[in-house]
């Protein structure tokens, strides 16, 4: 591995890190903002419905803004961004709903594009290294969940307020953000020419230069291809799995299980952590099983984990199917983006695409697990999740890698 892209990997880390904790710092103080607003579980989901909101405003522009500013600069100002947006959470809150609402909608708007720049800098590093990559790198995104839902734990455990709590976290999020994405490599950057990977979604090429009407046509084009609509679906069954358990599992714990705040904010840490297991051990199970196998088995076991947790008679075996139920969730979205970037030369504006598809989740998910929760509670309308989890299995082909290209004259 040459020293430009050692630390262009080291930077990705960063850049998926860094979301991590800002997601869940925001999730972990969830129960704690809905208290002080006074939120049904529907009212609480069409707050969050503002996140959802503008994360897909973003990820409609993302490919154009990637490809006009590149990876690296996106990702900076967007850090900056987001960064901005949770600094006024963590005081608006006290004021009501409005102020969230404005914080989030543009806290997920700079997530949206910072989603797609880092998950593009990742695919270019990728095809640099020659091997399977990617679900690490969103590993390190579940590394700082996990982080940030740790400290969450520890903060509310200890009452540190939710104001100084994301103040904070918000300052270091931007400092961070901005310093090591100085390390990405050009967007244009191909790998290097002695690589000879095995998976052939890995096949160096360098991308066409096009030019600013061009790319405009080809993001248009994109949204008519199959596969890369069908890879957007099955991501967003696996977003929505993974964005139910990060916004409700703490209140579905204190409400349905009658736990502390605490230990429902463990719970959370508990999925992520094997959210974070899974993308950091699967790239072994990706190159020898392939994408297709692994992601059905692992389908199949956050649908078990999800049985657990909604039937579960006990804390314990709700946290044993919170467990499963991460576990299961862990390589669809990382998966589907790597599929989404298998040709270097449509990179962007696909992994747009279907990053734009599976955010549609995080846009119906709250307010259909909030209304369905106001009527069978939060825990039981998780089944919702199920029946997208079957939908997941159905679509598995989808990710089959792109075919090797065929050499020039053959």
């Amino acid at each position: 591995m040459s020293n430009e892209v050692g630390a262009a990997t080291r930077a990705v880390y960063a850049a998926f890190i860094m979301a991590g904790v800002a997601a869940a710092s925001w999730a972990s103080r969830i129960p704690q903002v809905r208290d002080e607003l006074g939120l049904t579980p529907s009212g609480l989901g069409l707050v969050l419905l503002a996140l959802a909101a503008g994360s897909i405003s973003s990820l409609l522009l993302a490919g154009q803004i990637v490809g006009r500013f590149g990876s690296s600069r996106t990702v900076a100002s967007m850090g900056v961004l987001l960064g901005v947006a949770l600094f006024s959470i963590s005081f608006g809150y006290e004021f009501g709903v409005l102020p969230v609402v404005l914080g989030l909608y543009v806290f997920g708007f700079a997530n949206g594009a910072w989603d797609v720049a880092m998950n593009v800098q990742g695919a270019i590093v990728e095809r640099r290294l020659g091997k399977a990559i990617m679900p690490r790198f969103h590993a390190g995104f579940s590394v700082g969940t996990v982080a940030g839902a740790l400290v969450g734990a520890g903060a509310v455990a200890i009452g540190v307020s939710v104001t100084i709590h994301l103040a904070i976290t918000a300052v270091l999020i931007a400092v961070i953000v901005a310093s090591s994405v100085r390390a990405f490599v050009p967007d244009d950057a191909g790998p290097a020419p002695t690589v000879t990977p095995s998976d052939p979604t890995l096949v160096a090429s360098n991308p066409p230069v096009v030019t600013r009407g061009e790319r405009f046509k080809n993001a248009v084009s994109t949204w008519r291809e199959p596969r890369t609509l069908l890879v957007g679906v099955f991501v967003l069954a696996f977003a929505f799995t993974e964005g139910a358990g990060i916004d409700w599992i703490s209140v579905s714990m204190i409400d349905s299980y009658g736990t502390s705040a605490a230990v429902g904010t463990l719970a959370f840490a508990l999925f992520l952590s094997a959210m974070t297991a899974g993308r950091w051990f699967g790239p072994a199970l990706l190159d020898r099983y392939g994408r297709v196998p692994v992601v059905r088995v692992l389908a199949a076991v956050s649908l078990a984990g999800l049985a657990l947790y909604i039937l579960g008679p006990a804390t314990p075996v709700a946290f044993a199917g919170a467990l499963l139920w991460g576990l299961g969730a862990s390589l669809g979205f990382p998966v589907g983006m790597s599929a989404a970037a298998d040709d270097p030369a449509h990179a962007a504006s696909r992994v747009s695409v279907v990053a734009s598809i599976g955010y549609c989740a995080f846009l119906g998910g709250p307010p259909l697990i909030g209304f369905l929760g106001d009527h069978v509670t939060v825990k039981n309308a998780l089944v919702a999740v199920a029946v997208l989890l079957i939908v997941s299995l159905t679509l598995a082909n989808a990710v089959k890698p792109l075919p090797e290209p065929r050499p020039a004259g053959h």
